[in-house]
């Protein structure tokens, strides 16, 4: 039996692998790290932000509730679409559906408003985090791709426990 093995990169090699690698997978885990605190940031100051618009307990819920709905109803149609578009242009797609949900989010006048806002973002959410793993498994090899995936584990990590802090250090501070 023969086997064919594939020859030992050179450390030149090594490092250009890996700076290809690192560069696009920086964006993209900041890009998530964004899309995963806006979830999780908002739980502090949305008391606040529904007594400024003059919204009830029924739509605070429903604040919460609609960005995370349509982040898990996006995510596998967003896995489909990048199976048969390109992955790129899907990437830059959720990121500006999630930057624009988030602008008109900020811009809302009404409860309602808002609402709607959070499911945009939540479908440019959904996207992010589909496509991230997508593009990891395009980008780097089975034999490395647990390294990269605990970093995006660590990323969310990071996201949905610093949110909270974050969100509640904004609030009472005169940020807020």
């Amino acid at each position: 039996m023969t086997s064919t093995t594939r020859p030992a990169r050179t450390p030149e090699e090594a490092a250009a692998h890996r700076r290809d690698v690192l560069l696009p997978l920086t964006g993209l885990l900041m890009a998530l790290f964004v899309g995963v605190l806006s979830s999780t940031i908002v739980s502090n100051a949305l008391p606040r932000i529904l007594g400024d618009l003059g919204g009830t307990q029924a739509e605070y819920t429903w604040v919460v509730s609609a960005s995370l709905l349509a982040m898990t109803a996006s995510t596998p149609i967003w896995g489909k679409l990048a199976d048969l578009y390109s992955k790129k242009l899907l990437v830059q797609a959720a990121i500006g559906i999630f930057l624009v949900g988030s602008l008109l989010c900020g811009l809302a006048v009404s409860t309602g408003q808002l609402i709607g806002f959070r499911v945009l973002q939540g479908l440019g959410m959904g996207g992010l985090q589909a496509l991230t793993q997508v593009v990891i498994a395009a980008i780097i090899t089975p034999r490395e791709r647990g390294r990269y995936m605990g970093y995006l584990s660590g990323i969310m990590s990071i996201a949905v426990v610093g949110g909270p802090l974050l969100g509640g250090i904004i609030v009472d501070s005169p940020l807020g």
